[in-house]
C-alpha cells in the first residue's frame, strides 16, 4: 500500500543538518531523462525499421534501445528509492511516497511501474509477432501495453525533474532544472505524437476533423501542464521545440541509413530507412499558451482552460491546414521535409497524395464549411484537455514540499499578471 509520510516538512526543524541533504541526487535525474530520450528514439527507429525492413527478430537494435532505456531508468529509480529509504534524513523521507515500507519520490515510483510494464510486455510482443506477423496498426495489444509503460517512465522523469526544480532555492539552478523539465516534457510530446501517428500525424489527415479532435485531446493537456509547472517563461514553447528538434533529427539521420527488405509483399523498393512524418507545428499554439496562462492565471480555471484550448485549435487549424497542402505538394518531396515516403508494403496509388476524411457538403463536394461541426467538437475537447492540463500542472508545481523556499510563479497567491 502506498502512503505519504505522516511527518510534514513544515514540522521539521529547517535549521537541522538534514535540510541540506533534502534534495534528490543529480545522477538519477540525468539518467532517467537520458533513458526517456533513448526510448523515444528507439520507438521512432522501431517504426522506421518495420516500414523499411519488416519484422525480423525481437532482438533488433530499436527494441534493444527501448528495453535498455526502460531497464536503466528502473535501476536508477530503484537505487534512488533504496538511498532515500536507508540513507536519507527525516526531511527527505517526509516528501517521499511510501510503498511497502520503502520511501521514494512519486516520479521514481511511476517510472519503476513503467519499467515493470515494459519488461513484462516484451515477451508478449515477441509472441504476438510470431503468432500474427507484422502489425497493421501501431497500437496493437502488446504495443499498447509497452506504450503505457514507456509513457509512465517518461512521466516519471517529468515528475522527478519538476520536483527538483521546485525545491531549488537558487534562481540560476532553478532555470537549469526548468530546461531539464522542458526537455523531459518535449520527450513526452514526441512519444505521444509518434504513438498517434496513425490518427494525427500524416499530412493526408490534416483536412479531416478527426485530426484536430485527436490532437485537441492529447496535446493541450501536456502543453498546459508544462506551462503551468515550468519555471521558464516559455516552458511549453521550449517543450514543443524539443519535440520538433527530436523528430527532425530522426528524419534526417534515418534517411542516411541503408535499409534492406526482408518480407513480401514488396510494392515499392526501399533502399534507406523510411523516416517519420514531419513534426506537427505545435510550437505555434504552445507559444500562445505560454503567453495566455501567466497573464490570466488568477482567473477561474475553466476560463483559463477555455483560453488555452480555444487558442490551441484556433492556431493549429490554419497552420496545419495550409502546411498539409504544402507537404502533399512536389515542393516537400526532398531530404529536408521527407514527404511522400512510404513503407515498402504500401501499394502505390493516387490516394497517397490526396487528403483523407475531409467532410463533404450536400452536393457531395469537399468543403471547409463542412468542417465546422467537427472543429467545434475539437474545440470542446481542447478546452477539457487544457483544464486537465491545468490540474496536472498546478499539482506538479506543488509536488515537492521544498518549493516553499522559492515562490513558484503560479503558486497560490503569487500569480503573475
Amino acid at each position: 500500500m502506498a502512503t505519504f509520510a505522516d511527518t510534514t516538512v513544515d514540522a521539521l526543524d529547517e535549521s537541522s543538518a538534514e535540510v541540506p541533504h533534502a534534495g534528490v541526487p543529480a545522477w538519477p535525474l540525468k539518467t532517467v531523462l537520458f533513458s526517456s530520450v533513448c526510448m523515444t528514439v528507439g520507438l521512432l527507429w522501431d517504426l522506421s525499421w518495420h516500414d523499411t525492413i519488416g519484422r525480423d527478430t525481437f532482438w533488433n537494435l530499436p527494441h534493444l534501445l527501448e528495453q535498455l532505456g526502460a531497464i536503466v531508468a528502473g535501476l536508477s529509480c530503484a537505487s534512488l528509492v533504496l538511498h532515500i529509504t536507508f540513507n536519507a534524513g527525516r526531511y527527505q523521507r517526509a516528501e517521499s511516497l511510501q510503498v511497502w515500507g520503502f520511501s521514494g519520490p512519486l516520479g521514481a515510483w511511476v517510472a519503476l511501474w513503467g519499467t515493470f510494464v515494459m519488461v513484462i510486455a516484451a515477451p508478449f510482443d515477441d509472441w504476438w509477432h510470431n503468432a500474427y506477423g507484422l502489425d497493421i496498426r501501431i497500437l496493437s495489444a502488446p504495443h499498447l501495453i509497452m506504450a503505457i509503460g514507456m509513457i509512465a517512465i517518461e512521466v516519471g522523469a517529468v515528475l522527478l525533474l519538476v520536483a527538483a526544480q521546485n525545491r531549488t532555492a537558487d534562481e540560476a539552478e532553478a532555470r537549469r532544472q526548468g530546461w531539464s523539465f522542458a526537455i523531459a516534457g518535449g520527450v513526452v510530446v514526441a512519444a505521444m505524437a509518434t504513438l498517434l501517428t496513425q490518427y494525427a500525424s500524416q499530412p493526408n489527415q490534416m483536412h479531416s476533423p478527426r485530426f484536430y479532435q485527436v490532437t485537441a485531446c492529447a496535446f493541450p493537456l501536456v502543453l498546459v501542464a508544462i506551462a503551468r509547472a515550468g519555471r521558464l517563461r516559455f516552458s511549453a514553447t521550449a517543450a514543443a521545440a524539443v519535440y520538433t528538434a527530436l523528430i527532425l533529427a530522426m528524419i534526417w539521420i534515418l534517411q542516411l541509413v541503408p535499409g534492406r527488405l526482408m518480407h513480401a509483399p514488396i510494392y515499392k523498393p526501399v533502399t534507406h530507412m523510411v523516416p517519420p512524418h514531419f513534426p506537427l507545428l505545435l510550437v505555434v499554439p504552445a507559444f500562445a499558451i505560454d503567453l495566455l496562462l501567466p497573464r490570466h492565471g488568477r482567473r477561474n480555471g475553466w476560463v483559463t482552460a477555455a483560453l488555452g484550448g480555444l487558442a490551441f485549435i484556433a492556431l493549429l487549424f490554419p497552420v496545419q491546414w495550409f502546411f498539409g497542402d504544402f507537404l502533399l505538394s512536389p515542393s516537400a518531396r526532398n531530404f529536408f521535409f521527407a514527404a511522400d515516403q512510404w513503407s515498402y508494403m504500401v501499394e502505390p496509388g493516387a490516394w497517397q497524395r490526396s487528403f483523407w476524411g475531409m467532410p463533404t457538403d450536400a452536393a457531395g463536394n469537399q468543403s471547409v464549411i463542412a468542417m465546422i461541426p467537427g472543429l467545434g467538437l475539437a474545440a470542446g475537447l481542447g478546452v477539457v484537455s487544457a483544464r486537465l492540463g491545468q490540474w496536472a500542472g498546478d499539482g506538479m508545481a506543488r509536488l515537492s514540499p521544498g518549493r516553499r523556499v522559492l515562490s513558484h510563479p503560479l503558486s497560490p497567491g503569487v500569480h503573475p499578471g
